[in-house]
């Protein structure tokens, strides 16, 4: 993870630097991380200046359409089908819900409609998650915006010439977790200028190796061989399996929100997002509640002038305030039932999406939301990467960035509504152990960690504690070095589920960290970062509490209302 010394999360307007893309994400708004006098819309038009097709960014189609498909010009008459709203996690829920209530119009010609790529172009692959008592993962899914601008009519509604038919940036993107037990979801979304590290990925197509790069800016993942190498760099940073990824374009969700009646938003004074050379997405409201369709959510989900500081922080509580109220309308609003209505909005749906070969037809997406509309809004968590800034820039917030990445990890519900764990997890197995000098334990190195080297022998120093304690038969294991955060024992059947407490009591490793996996072919203990010295394991008590920084808004919250900046009042 990267890392800073700069303190703080207040909403430092940013500053552009030399050689920075004019007119990214927003050509209206400017970059995302604070208010950038070079970038904006050249037309000082309505806000619809920054539609780019996802996946298609300089490169070559992968479902072998060429320059035809999605990328052809819209008949005459239509010429807001195509007008995206800006990116943001709304789209999972729009889409998939819609899509999954037409599936059965016209399956194959939806399938038609839908884009794939590979789903990770990285060297590095995550481990699959232990399954709970039930057998069950949690499902991770990124969401990517790509700003392409490499048709006429994206460039009609992009802007910023000088970006015309150049490579594709990942300027939003936004992890769906799917907890284990269907019970609650958590949204994380990481702003575009986060400083991180890329790992080298390779285009699927042309064989090209883009070598790893330090320190650079989130959104150039796409650009390097597809959505796969932002799948990688997600993977990289928080250690989180993903699962899926969707690109999308936001023409669902407009004609979805028309379709419904529209969305409440709320903002607390009189809004006009516009500014004297032309900047700004259009928006105007009054203040309070409205509901909000067309043309007009587009520009909420686009406004950067106007809320709070002007930073695409400020961006995302919109876009999360949005995602919120139309998952609460789609479900309590019963007139998307017309068959007519839900083909068209499958059409807008399908066409927009570019998926990973697991989502790849109308079966699959409508399998997926199946599971996704097990979850209340109540258990819905928006949050933001909390980060620092660094020059104009951001980084991971030290501490608080890794503490939100390991609650997803661990499968942690960031409301807080978890129901505590039963006894029965902390409780002695019912299969008696063996001998101490009988029981086969193997023991791992997992002390590695994303900044620190593993400790050189200490698989070794931890298997003569067990060797000194009676157990005759343990060893080490020399030439494997992983990660592992928490120490921990596993092992493959249940017949040695007593041996493995057995080993777990000896070391003073808590019960809850032995587990069943079918990775191991007998006892093994990993070593975690959390014992890299000492022959004494102190388990830690672990906050489990969602970051501050992170700004967490729940789904079931309808109080929700963003802060204009007074500057931006009528």
């Amino acid at each position: 993870m990267v890392r800073s010394d700069v303190r703080g999360d207040g909403g430092r307007p940013r500053v552009d630097e030399p050689g920075e893309r004019d007119g990214d994400l927003d050509p209206k708004e400017g970059d995302s991380s604070g208010s950038d006098p070079k970038e904006g819309d050249s037309s000082g038009s309505d806000g619809d200046a920054d539609v780019r097709v996802p996946g298609q960014g300089g490169r070559k189609r992968r479902d072998g359409g060429g320059g035809g498909g999605r990328g052809r010009a819209k008949a005459a008459g239509r010429p807001r089908r195509r007008r995206a709203l800006r990116w943001s996690a709304t789209v999972l829920a729009v889409v998939i819900l819609g899509t999954a209530g037409a599936g059965y119009l016209y399956y194959q010609h939806l399938n038609g409609n839908i884009k794939k790529e590979k789903l990770n172009l990285g060297d590095t692959k995550i481990a699959e998650p232990t399954p709970n008592a039930a057998g069950q993962t949690p499902l991770n899914i990124l969401l990517i915006g790509s700003d392409a601008r490499d048709t006429a009519e994206n460039q009609k509604l992009g802007g910023a010439k000088e970006n015309f038919n150049g490579p594709a940036l990942a300027d939003v993107q936004m992890l769906l977790h799917l907890s284990a037990d269907r019970t609650n979801m958590s949204v994380v979304s990481m702003p575009r200028d986060t400083l991180l590290d890329i790992p080298k990925c390779t285009d699927p197509d042309s064989g090209e190796v883009y070598e790893a790069l330090t320190h650079v800016m989130t959104n150039q993942s796409l650009e390097r061989g597809g959505p796969g190498c932002s799948v990688a760099t997600w993977e990289k940073l928080t250690g989180i399996r993903i699962d899926h990824f969707m690109m999308v374009d936001f023409s669902g969700v407009v004609s979805m929100a028309d379709a419904i009646g529209g969305v409440p938003v709320c903002v607390d004074a009189n809004i006009y997002s516009h500014t004297s050379d032309g900047k700004g997405s259009g928006l105007k409201l009054k203040k309070g509640t409205t509901y909000i369709q067309g043309k007009q959510a587009l520009q909420w989900l686009r406004t950067r002038y106007g809320f709070e500081d002007g930073s695409d922080i400020a961006r995302a509580k919109a876009q999360h305030q949005y995602m919120n109220a139309m998952v609460r309308e789609l479900r309590e609003n019963a007139t998307i039932t017309n068959p007519n209505k839900l083909r068209r909005l499958a059409e807008e749906a399908t066409d927009a999406l570019t998926v990973d070969e697991g989502l790849g037809d109308v079966a699959q997406l409508y399998d997926l939301s199946t599971e996704l509309r097990k979850v209340e809004p109540a258990r819905i968590t928006m949050t933001t990467m909390p980060y620092t800034y660094s020059g104009a820039r951001v980084v991971p917030k030290e501490g608080d960035a890794e503490k939100l990445f390991r609650l997803v990890r661990e499968d942690i519900a960031l409301d807080g509504k978890d129901k505590k764990k039963t006894t029965t997890e902390d409780a002695t197995s019912d299969d008696p152990a063996a001998a101490k000098d009988e029981i086969g334990v193997l023991v791992i190195n997992g002390t590695m960690t994303s900044t620190l080297a593993p400790v050189a022998g200490r698989a070794h120093t931890v298997s003569q504690l067990l060797v000194e304690d009676g157990f005759a038969k343990s060893s080490s294991d020399s030439a494997t070095a992983t990660t592992e955060d928490k120490t921990v024992v596993r092992y493959p059947s249940a017949e040695l589920e007593g041996d493995a407490q057995a080993v777990a009591k000896a070391l003073g490793i808590p019960l809850g960290q032995v587990e069943k996996s079918t990775n191991v072919s007998g006892v093994t203990l990993v070593v975690g970062a959390d014992w890299r010295e000492g022959k004494t394991y102190e388990a830690e008590k672990e906050d489990d509490t969602t970051p501050k920084s992170a700004d967490a808004l729940n789904g079931a919250n309808k109080e929700a209302c963003m802060k204009v900046n007074p500057a931006f009042t009528w």
